[in-house]
């Protein structure tokens, strides 16, 4: 059995790449790469093919985390059915989600900071931000991703290192 998790913002640059590094590493981490596959796209077309924002590969970096290999892509209607997690950034783009997600699979949805306690409702968007921005974004996706993981493991049966 395999779990996989999309994680979507509006240009798959900044927000959704972050949390699919950051996610991916802790999969990584605990041992659990065949069980669980991960992947980001965004809801508008705007940054198809590029790599992550600069400023959001230099803040993982500075943390070990490498997102170089990822590019922007755009929610295509095959991911409805391909994910068992789909979890956005904010509410704005869980909407956009919501109009297009089939009803019968709605509860496979999420907002990222459903999975962390403490930071509010929403992850914000970064792009128009200076370098904290971005370094707070990192943070509260560092531990989202870690309650994510924590969740699907315990829900799923999912025993990796320990």
């Amino acid at each position: 059995m395999s779990v996989s998790v999309l994680f979507v913002c509006m240009g798959n640059i900044c927000r959704s790449p972050t949390a699919h590094a950051l996610f991916r590493e802790a999969v990584t981490a605990a041992g659990l790469n065949d069980e669980i596959t991960t992947d980001s796209a965004g809801t508008h077309a705007y940054h198809i093919g590029n790599p992550p924002d600069a400023r959001a590969i230099v803040t993982a970096l500075a943390r070990d985390i490498d997102m170089t290999d990822l590019r922007a892509r755009q929610v295509c209607e095959a991911d409805f059915d391909q994910f068992d997690y789909v979890v956005a950034m904010d509410r704005d783009n869980l909407a956009v989600l919501e109009a297009s997600y089939p009803h019968a699979a709605q509860d496979r949805l999420s907002l990222m900071l459903d999975w962390a306690e403490g930071w509010g409702g929403e992850v914000p968007d970064p792009y128009y931000d200076g370098d904290e921005g971005f370094v707070r974004v990192f943070d509260m996706l560092t531990e989202a991703s870690q309650g994510l993981l924590a969740h699907i493991a315990s829900s799923h049966g999912l025993a990796g290192r320990s």
